[in-house]
């Protein structure tokens, strides 16, 4: 008899990552569904896309509850955190003239990782100032550059003909995420 365990998918984090979640406590969540989850990151908020029922397998995370009312009014306050450091680091960019562009902020459901994604190099002056900024918000910053992305892809054969039509192996997007991007940024 095989043992079964109540998987979710789930779009966690601002670039949308979707990932396979357990439920320990085999608790049902439906489509649409907000949801706190434990991820290698820390804890994120995300929205529940379908169930499954799978063999035990590898799972990109844990399904800790669903978002409370008390969860709202912490994600509002991480959200108005988040909108002063965007302004405060295109501020800075902006006076120290950093090749640097500022795409997003994204700040954990946990408070402790601050998350700035840039598309261009990132200056170790720039880098400095945003690892202060981090601390002011109380917060570990981690850097995304997306350059690497555009010109590598996010995993085998991404943006390739050899890129299967349902996506790369890592992202699952038709064509890979390194032409989506490159579409995006040409749009």
């Amino acid at each position: 008899m095989r043992c079964h365990i109540q998987s979710f998918f789930v779009q966690i984090g601002i670039l949308g990552q979707i990932g396979r979640f357990r439920s320990p406590d085999a608790s049902p969540y439906s489509r649409g569904q907000e949801v706190i989850c434990r991820t290698e990151r820390g804890l994120e908020i995300g929205k529940v896309l379908s169930d499954e029922m799978a063999d035990a397998a590898e799972f990109d995370g844990t399904l800790v509850r669903r978002v409370t009312d008390d969860d709202r009014m912490l994600i509002r306050r991480l959200q108005k955190n988040r909108s002063r450091a965007i302004d405060q680091c295109s501020e800075w960019i902006r006076q120290h003239q950093f090749s640097a562009m500022l795409l997003d902020v994204e700040h954990l459901f946990d408070g402790e990782s601050l998350y700035f994604y840039f598309l261009g190099d990132v200056e170790p002056e720039l880098e400095k100032l945003t690892s202060e900024l981090a601390e002011t918000y109380e917060s570990k910053v981690r850097f995304r550059k997306f350059t690497e992305t555009l010109l590598n892809g996010c995993g085998p054969d991404c943006g390739t003909k050899d890129c299967s039509s349902d996506g790369c192996s890592t992202c699952a997007l038709s064509g890979g995420c390194k032409s989506k991007i490159k579409d995006a940024l040409n749009t």
